[in-house]
């Protein structure tokens, strides 16, 4: 028999986060987040979110041994920008039994009805920031730290349940090209242009400490930039301190490229990391008491980068800009060794960012789905009982 606990104290929540780590110990392309950014998530006085969201997650028991786990979202401010009533399911994860799928997910869409909700979507998170997306295709493939791994056997659970395709992201993995290629020179000629006149420059810097400047200014263009992508909501002052301390440790310089115009306004950015799959693998996704030492190690020495972040102002979006973007980055990345890249999730329908990679040597590696319901009403025992012939 599977039950139902809600999480409410710090030691359940532990084990919440932790699970995946159990379910997936001997899959070796399961990477996991860092955990002590998955606690702070669900933490009210370090989530700015909670302004606007209301969330609960429970843990599937079956004999005192957990089986399954799963969060709910509740975002106002995305249902009034969306015009819609959904509640988003978020951070699951269960054994191959659909007993306990469902249990989970009903407990999911009876939470939904009690707030007014009309449908069930996800997996997403708080913002667009988090992880989102089930992995339906790429299940031999590793994945990146900001990402969700899942068994395969989660599709058909979901399709069962009544869940269907909402939209879909795909992931690439690209190849440096050598240089001189045909690739390069033609992003070497676009980006020559688009500068030809100091109207662009790409700014130099050397530190961290250089970035101080840039954390407002990179995500006010995210805002402006993503606004029109499923399921974002622009991010508040609060939300962007955080996700500033949450990654700026993790990216150096050498692997970004800011673009300003003569007004000194950031009109676009690329950003990226030496990838981390390694590191957070061995160490769980703990930085302490020894993680953070291979974290060092793969930002100082890797053959492969995480590309996280490309942004365009709207306006210039189509106009060569992003080759600015990637000529800059292509040099960073000779310049480290760098020889495979690896993009995050790029909406299937955001084709301005899918056509950048068509000149490169590359592989549609992954595809990540959020799911969508639409939840039938309750019935009372009264409805019920009318219900029934006599």
């Amino acid at each position: 028999m599977v039950t139902i606990k809600e999480v409410t104290n710090q030691r359940d929540l532990r084990r919440f986060v932790d699970f995946p780590n159990q379910l997936y110990r001997d899959v070796p392309q399961f990477v996991p987040p860092l955990l002590s950014d998955d606690l702070s998530d669900w933490n009210r006085k370090k989530n700015p979110a909670f302004e606007y969201c209301d969330a609960k997650c429970w843990l599937a028991l079956r004999d005192g041994q957990i089986v399954g786990r799963i969060g709910a979202i509740l975002s106002r401010k995305a249902n009034e920008k969306w015009n819609t009533s959904r509640m988003r399911f978020t951070q699951v994860d269960f054994i191959d039994d659909p007993e306990v799928s469902e249990a989970l997910f009903s407990t999911v869409e009876n939470y939904a009805r009690t707030r007014g909700c009309t449908q069930v979507q996800g997996p997403l998170g708080f913002t667009d920031m988090d992880r989102e997306g089930m992995l339906v295709e790429g299940f031999d493939r590793r994945n990146m730290f900001i990402t969700y791994y899942n068994h395969p056997y989660y599709n058909d659970h979901l399709t069962r349940l009544g869940y269907e395709k909402d939209v879909d992201w795909i992931e690439y993995m690209i190849t440096v090209p050598e240089e001189n290629s045909p690739q390069i020179e033609k992003v070497r000629r676009v980006a020559k242009y688009v500068t030809r006149h100091g109207q662009y420059r790409v700014v130099q810097l050397k530190s961290r400490r250089e970035y101080g400047p840039y954390i407002e200014k990179i995500f006010n263009l995210v805002n402006e930039a993503y606004a029109h992508l499923y399921g974002t909501v622009d991010l508040s002052d609060a939300q962007i301190r955080r996700y500033a301390k949450k990654f700026i440790p993790m990216i150096s310089p050498d692997y970004v490229c800011f673009v300003e115009d003569q007004q000194d306004e950031l009109v676009a950015f690329g950003i990226s990391a030496p990838s981390l799959a390694d590191a957070f693998k061995k160490s769980r996704g703990r930085l302490f008491p020894f993680g953070w030492i291979g974290v060092l190690k793969a930002m100082w020495k890797n053959d492969a980068a995480d590309l996280f972040l490309i942004a365009v102002r709207p306006d210039l979006q189509g106009r060569g800009v992003n080759a600015v973007i990637l000529n800059h980055i292509y040099d960073l990345y000779r310049k480290n060794g760098i020889r495979r890249i690896e993009t995050g999730p790029q909406l299937e329908t955001n084709s301005k960012i899918l056509s950048q990679w068509e000149m490169f040597d590359k592989e549609q590696h992954k595809r990540r789905r959020c799911y969508v319901k639409t939840l039938e009403s309750q019935k009372t025992e009264a409805e019920e009982a009318q219900a029934v012939p006599v």
